[in-house]
């Protein structure tokens, strides 16, 4: 038998794994796409009254974003659902004074092709090959595992940032949708929302519609954060850090777990703070992993500089040859398709702390779960009638997911021309 891998949480070492996975070339090149057209479907939100946040939106702010207030929160005016030239059904948010739909749906296309990209560059290869040691690291410290998946939550990141801030478009001087891609990019928007902010706050305020920052012009003509959204931010930020050293010290110490199973038991009671906040050191801020510069063979390499250079350039080629167009005619009530009870979509699912999250909601529930897909987003489980699909859906949505039923969802769809 072989001696057991020994696991250390070490985020600068995972950092700089991942800038080795990258170095070779972290895309392939990529033929011109087709053109694609694509019909979405689109409904108002509707904020509490005398409020512009809705109750979703409102019980998460008070939840888990102290001490942001209600006032610093821009709030998205509609949703958005479409199934992209995958076949997988998305949901979406836009505000009409901002980028508008088509922002969030040629995004969604840049992410496929990107995962495409990946794929084709020999990086699962090298992620195949990887030392124990190494895997070891990204184990102990990542919430997602396995390298090549890690990227391919890095590359849906990207998009996800570009379509929230699109809700505060209108804060900027850029008009149409590559323009505004641009323009974030060299803002260093990217780069904020990887140090400034945490994961659970972007990755839960984008599935709810919400954005809690907003950008000030400068007179270069790119845009920056404003004071208050930087502070805010920030505070955010130190309180979950907060909040998980006390967890996992109250775990440990009055519990008496160890430090994996006090991770596993906050990440299953409280499914907010996540393992590298719980096991940050003391006095330390984190930022995303790619968001530091590596030194590999004497080139350096900045895994979030190439992710977010190469979605902008994909996304503004796709944007000629992506059509969006609004699906206006009108669905009567009962006629919507009906699904398998127990198959169902979460367009939203981004990561397998979605995975985990959802698996523990419906098992809560006692409604056992037979496979989660994260690429289709798809769910199996055995809910088995009509009244439970209907509770599942509703304590989803509780929590910030928009599952869709697996036969309507496809309508409509994309058409390749």
């Amino acid at each position: 038998m072989g001696t057991p891998t020994v696991q250390h949480y070490d985020r600068r070492a995972a950092s700089r794994v991942l800038a080795r996975l990258a170095a070779p070339g972290l895309f392939a090149s990529t033929a011109p796409p087709a053109p694609v057209r694509i019909t979405f479907r689109t409904r108002a939100l509707q904020p509490e009254p005398g409020a512009t946040l809705t109750q979703s939106q409102r019980m998460y702010l008070e939840r888990f974003m102290r001490p942001c207030r209600p006032d610093q929160v821009t709030s998205a005016t509609h949703r958005l659902t479409w199934t992209d030239s995958a076949g997988i059904p998305n949901t979406g948010y836009f505000h009409t004074a901002g980028s508008g739909p088509e922002l969030a749906v040629i995004a969604r296309e840049t992410v496929l092709a990107l995962w495409h990209s990946l794929s084709q560059s020999g990086l699962p290869a090298r992620s195949a090959a990887l030392l124990a040691h190494d895997r070891g690291v990204l184990t102990a410290t990542t919430t997602d595992h396995d390298p090549h998946e890690i990227f391919r939550v890095g590359v849906e990141a990207t998009g996800r940032a570009l379509v929230q801030h699109g809700l505060i478009a209108a804060d900027t001087p850029y008009r149409g949708v590559v323009e505004f891609a641009r323009g974030i990019h060299d803002s260093g928007i990217f780069t904020a929302v990887a140090t400034r902010w945490f994961w659970e706050l972007q990755a839960s305020t984008f599935r709810r519609g919400m954005i809690p920052v907003r950008l000030a012009g400068q007179p270069d003509g790119s845009v920056r954060y404003t004071a208050d959204s930087i502070a805010v931010l920030r505070t955010m930020k130190d309180a979950t850090i907060a909040d998980a050293h006390a967890v996992m010290a109250r775990a440990t110490s009055e519990e008496g777990l160890a430090t994996e199973a006090a991770v596993a038991k906050y990440h299953d009671d409280l499914d907010l703070i996540s393992r590298q906040y719980a096991l940050l050191p003391a006095d330390t801020v984190p930022t995303c992993l790619a968001a530091t510069q590596h030194d590999i063979d004497g080139v350096g390499v900045h895994v979030l500089a190439t992710v977010a250079d190469r979605f902008v350039e994909t996304f503004a080629v796709l944007a000629g040859s992506v059509e969006v167009v609004e699906d206006l005619t009108e669905q009567l009530p009962g006629t919507e398709p009906a699904g398998d009870d127990g198959v169902f979509y979460v367009p939203d699912m981004s990561c397998r702390h979605c995975v985990r999250t959802i698996t523990a909601l419906l098992e809560s529930m006692d409604i056992p779960v037979v496979e989660i897909d994260l690429e289709s987003k798809r769910v199996i489980a055995r809910i088995r009638s009509p009244r439970n699909r209907f509770r599942v859906f509703e304590a989803l949505r509780d929590g910030g997911y928009n599952p869709v039923d697996d036969v309507a969802a496809q309508v409509p769809g994309a058409s390749v021309g």
